[in-house]
Parts: structure tokens; sequence; C-alpha cells
């Protein structure tokens, strides 16, 4: 039996969890600190951090909420959650969890934040309105996606290197998603307010990342896109280096749109809190 497209995506970042700190510093550590920040925590709060990867957005929202405060962050990779483990040793207050969150079963949160993670629920809506629910009344909430076609430049090159090493036709494009309609900001708003949100706003996180060789390679290894090496022999991936980077040089590519929206929003405090 074939694997799911979230059992394919989920090996991708259990094998790119090393490289996924590396990267941090250049994506994932600007992308999480703005989503904490947007947040607006206040020291006490509790907090969760659904899809939390290495801790880009647990960690800064943890020295937000101070020692008083509680980030409970959760990850379906192990080895992400392990990586946070490493990385949260000086802010105890992150407990950090290997588990899937649309089954969390904790509530009343301050804020629940989810940096470029709504999207990879198998249900983008449905996904989206658990974790809403698990924000008490009146508490703020903090999602973040990429913007139009963020990051996608460098799958297409990917693609292309994958078929020239292999020998093989390049992967067809995937199918249309949720995302493909509402990665504007005015579409986000529109989207969220429609999740019962209130007091809705869309920032825009302008991100351009210098394509060097190190970073060039680092976005596929320490993201998601490593799914597109998934199976492939170490020469291989060799070769896949190779060609990528010279589709990258030949394309006259040296930076990469990584621009975010950061969608806030506020439950609405006369909303029943959970009771299941």
């Amino acid at each position: 039996m074939s694997d799911t497209p979230r059992e394919e995506t989920l090996r991708a970042f259990d094998a790119a969890a090393a490289d996924f700190t590396a990267l941090g510093r250049h994506l994932w550590e600007p992308i999480g600190a703005a989503t904490a920040a947007a947040a607006r925590l206040r020291p006490g709060d509790r907090v969760l951090d659904a899809c939390c990867g290495t801790g880009a957005s647990a960690i800064p929202a943890a020295r937000l909420v101070g020692a008083h405060g509680v980030v409970d962050a959760v990850d379906l990779s192990g080895p992400m959650v392990a990586e946070l483990s490493r990385l949260s040793t000086d802010v105890p207050q992150v407990h950090a969890h290997t588990a899937d969150v649309t089954k969390w079963e904790a509530d009343a949160y301050d804020a629940v934040l989810c940096a470029l993670g709504i999207f990879f629920f198998p249900d983008m809506t449905a996904g989206t309105d658990r974790l809403i629910s698990l924000t008490r009344p009146g508490g703020r909430v903090v999602f973040t996606i990429w913007r139009g076609e963020s990051m996608q430049l460098a799958g297409r090159h990917l693609g292309r290197a994958v078929a020239a090493a292999t020998d093989t036709p390049p992967a067809k494009e995937r199918d249309p998603h949720l995302i493909d309609r509402i990665n504007q900001a005015d579409s986000y708003a529109d989207w969220l307010t429609g999740r019962g949100l209130v007091d809705v706003e869309v920032a825009v996180h302008e991100l351009r990342l210098p394509m060097t060789p190190e970073v060039a390679w680092l976005v596929i290894t320490g993201s998601g896109f490593r799914r597109g090496l998934a199976g492939l022999e170490p020469d291989t991936v060799d070769a896949v280096r190779w060609h990528y980077l010279d589709s990258l040089r030949a394309d006259g590519v040296t930076e990469l749109d990584a621009t975010t929206l950061i969608g806030t929003g506020t439950t609405d405090p006369a909303r029943p809190a959970r009771t299941e």
C-alpha cells in the first residue's frame, strides 16, 4: 500500500530535522519570531505552538511568556521534537510533544500559534477550526502561511534536477489545494474571518533569501522539499544537487522569495468554552 501524502511529508521532515536547524537562521527563525511577536503574548500566558518543528516560533514565544508561562509545542515528527528539546534547554517553559495536534485535547490556551503548518493538515479547514477551538474565548490565534508562489521556485528547479539526474519525466504538479485560493492578504483575511474569528488582520512579512550554493541546497534538505530526494541513492542525490544548482545559475536565480502572510485574530469573547 502506498503512503499517503501526509505520511510522505512526515518522513521528509523527519529526515530534514538536522538541516532544518541549519536553515533556521536564514528562514525559519525570522518567520517564527515574527509569528510569535504577532501574538502579543504576555508573561504567564499559556500557549499552544502547533506544527512546531524545531521551535522557530515556540522558543521566542517561551521567552515572551516568561518563566511562569507555558508553551506546549506539538509536532508529528519525533526527530523535529527531539531537536527542539535540545535547542530549548534554557527555556524549560517549552513542553515538547510528539503528537497529532489535530487530536490534541488540552484547551483554553491564551494563544494558539501555527507557523507554516495549517496547509499540511489532511483537511486544512477542519484542522484550523480545531486549533481555534483550543483557544479560550477572547484568546488570540496566529497562523502563518506562504504568500502567493513563495518558495515554489525552488521546488520547480528541484523537479527539473531530479528528472535530469534520474533520466525520468518531471514529476506532475501537485493537485489544486485550498491554499492556492487564499494565499493573498485579502483572501486569507476573508477565510480567517469565516472561521469565526474577530479583529482579523493579515500582515505581509517580506523575506528574501540570498541563494548562495549553501543556502540554496539547505532550502531543499532542510524543508519539506526533501521528500523529492526520498529513495534516491547518495550518488544520485549528489547529481541532483549539481543539476539543481546549475539550473538556478542558468536562470540567473540569486534570491528566493520567502514572503509570508501572518494572519491574526481573536476568538469571540462570547463564544462558550469547549466542553467536550
